[in-house]
């Protein structure tokens, strides 16, 4: 698996659009995923704001996507937000997503924070790989 990096440095990439981008994501997530119109958001959010997207594929065909959204804070609240990660089904313990964060963590600069579902079978590598779990997250939504 190849992985391309895509930031705010070097645009939307002819390759991996972001709607390509997007739909992967919407499709790979599964029950762990938002809206196609959420998920462009935060592809937009890279570009604008700061982060980068990195695509594992083999030639054409993606196999996987992690999207990292910068904070723009440092120290009292991690510097990176993993907002998005995926693998194509029929990959699925290859050992793919392992790579895929391998690559986020390294281009990364500073912390990275993620939020995953206790149930989540993808809990067990973010845990290999090093992240803890140092807080219950809450959250209150206000009504539109």
């Amino acid at each position: 698996m190849e992985l391309t990096i895509i930031d705010s440095g070097t645009g939307e990439n002819s390759r991996f659009t972001n709607e390509r981008v997007a739909d992967f994501l919407f499709k790979h997530l599964e029950q762990y995923g938002d809206p196609l119109t959420d998920i462009l958001k935060c592809i937009g959010y890279v570009f604008e704001r700061g982060g980068f997207i990195t695509v594992g594929h083999e030639g054409d065909a993606i196999k996987g996507v992690v999207i990292i959204n910068e904070t723009g804070m440092s120290g009292y609240i991690p510097e990176n937000i993993l907002v998005y990660i995926a693998v194509d089904a029929s990959t699925r313990g290859k050992g793919y997503g392992r790579k895929l964060m391998e690559k986020v963590i390294d281009r990364a600069e500073g912390d990275i924070a993620l939020h995953v579902e206790p149930e989540n079978p993808a809990k067990y590598l973010y845990e290999n790989l090093g992240f803890t779990n140092k807080y219950l997250e809450m959250r209150y939504k206000k009504n539109m």
